[in-house]
């Protein structure tokens, strides 16, 4: 598996809104809210708890968790 590569800077609210949006799409993710606070609350299904996330890194790592997890679990094609 290829390593992911460093961040050299900090993701802004508008990634991790554009991530969020992607997840929720996708029904990756049930809800993705950025609060006032500057927190972001997601819930994976309807009945599920809600999460509160920190901020925008949090957000862009859990597209990646996400991401690793659907990619690891897809059957090769090749």
């Amino acid at each position: 598996m290829i390593p992911r590569p460093v961040r050299t800077s900090e993701p802004t609210i508008t990634e991790a809104g554009a991530w969020a949006d992607v997840l929720v799409r996708r029904r990756l993710l049930h809800a993705a809210v950025l609060a006032p606070t500057g927190q972001w609350l997601v819930q994976f299904q309807p009945d599920a708890p809600v999460r509160v996330l920190t901020g925008p890194a949090d957000v862009v790592e859990l597209a990646a968790t996400i991401q690793h997890r659907i990619r690891s679990t897809r059957p090769e094609s090749r």
